[in-house]
């Protein structure tokens, strides 16, 4: 029986909305991870069967099929093919699950997940918000009406229903943001995301640069400050200090069979062990990531103290403290570098950027097991356990 194997897995460092990536079309940022996964592998880059792109704002600079885009923007020939997928958040974390179950199948050896958004040039909800204003209508149908009348699938409405349901305070939300802060500069300080991060060139008012720090990170961060900021509803929790980060970003995960290993003489980072996905509640919405957990920790016949590390995506921070809380998870393995409430959340991008922080943690600090899950619209979620090598 063949195995899935992770040879690399990179990303850019996030970019605040209108920041050091906003100059970069999403294709090309996209087909600067296709480039630098086929770089570091050495591998012939006609030897990549396909390339999965998870992307969430399918339009404009996103539209027309973006993975194909950045293939085509890449150095990898036109012979390489390329798709698009939408799991909303989870996007490029189940183009990382396709990849696994292509080679797991033996109908492919070499694939690439990946995934791509920039939250500046394509703004979140713009897809949507602009066929609505064309008079072309909007996503919820009306049969969806009659089973769920009068509600309106949201996020922020989610995330205050997670902070009720689970009886965490706003000072809890705020120190674990706190938190997630400051493991991120002092693993920026550390150089622990050098092995990860794609540096991109830009131009700046000083002339040109290399972006490679993840620009969201507030050094200098307090509770006061992040306590100050206005609460997003009136009467709730959940302010934008709490929350993930708007963010441009990129990233990539190379996916191999165990003969394409021999055939290409690499050495593997990660074998994939266990991709779960499932469906829940679609109100509640960001709630899945627990009972997914449940399920991929079950079927892989292992217990959460078991796992060494893991990435929880902090969409908001009721998620994560939701999923230990439930889990039994230890803080201390959680997120060790941070999270996207300091690093930024670049939506299907934030997929396989999660998975190449887990992967080069796992082997800094000599863990064994690393598991991933994340959140996403419409009350899913997936989880993916991979075991460093």
């Amino acid at each position: 029986m063949t195995e899935a194997y992770i040879v690399e897995a990179v990303r850019t460092a996030g970019g605040k909305r209108g920041g050091r990536l906003a100059g970069w079309h999403p294709a090309d940022m996209a087909g600067a991870v296709l480039d630098a996964v086929v770089d570091r592998t050495g591998i012939d880059p006609a030897a990549v069967e396909d390339v999965i792109m998870g992307c969430v704002s399918q339009g404009g600079e996103q539209g027309f099929q973006v993975g194909r885009g950045a293939v085509l923007a890449s150095k990898l020939p036109q012979s390489v093919p390329a798709v698009t997928i939408d799991r909303q958040c989870g996007s490029s974390q189940q183009a990382m699950q396709f990849a696994a179950q292509a080679v797991l199948s033996g109908t492919q050896d070499v694939v690439i997940a990946a995934g791509v958004e920039s939250m500046t040039r394509v703004p979140m909800g713009s897809t949507g918000m602009l066929f609505h204003q064309a008079g072309l209508g909007r996503s919820k149908s009306p049969r969806q009406e009659a089973r769920f009348p009068d509600i309106q699938f949201s996020q922020f409405m989610g995330a205050e229903m997670l902070v009720k349901k689970y009886g965490f305070s706003k000072k809890q939300l705020d120190e674990f943001a706190l938190e997630s802060h400051r493991r991120a500069a002092a693993a920026t300080e550390r150089g622990d995301f050098r092995d990860e991060i794609v540096g991109l060139e830009i131009e700046t008012p000083e002339g040109a640069a290399c972006h490679d720090v993840d620009e969201g990170i507030r050094f200098g961060a307090t509770l006061e400050g992040i306590a100050g900021v206005k609460l997003i509803s009136e009467g709730g929790s959940i302010t934008a200090a709490n929350a993930s980060q708007i963010c441009d970003g990129s990233s990539a995960v190379m996916v191999l069979s165990s003969q394409a290993l021999k055939d290409h003489g690499l050495t593997p980072l990660a074998r994939i062990h266990n991709v779960t996905v499932t469906g829940g509640d679609p109100v509640i919405m960001l709630e899945e990531p627990l009972f997914a957990t449940d399920k991929a920790l079950k079927r892989a016949g292992m217990t959460i103290g078991e796992i060494d590390l893991y990435e929880v995506n902090e969409a908001f921070a009721p998620v994560p403290l939701a999923w230990m809380k439930h889990t039994g998870g230890d803080h201390a393995k959680l997120n060790v570098n941070g999270g996207a409430i300091a690093l930024g959340h670049p939506l299907g991008a934030s997929g396989t950027k999660l998975m190449a922080t887990l992967v080069h943690a796992l082997h800094k600090r000599g863990g064994r097991y690393g598991l991933q899950t994340m959140c996403e619209g419409g009350g899913l979620a997936n989880v993916t356990i991979v075991e460093r090598l």
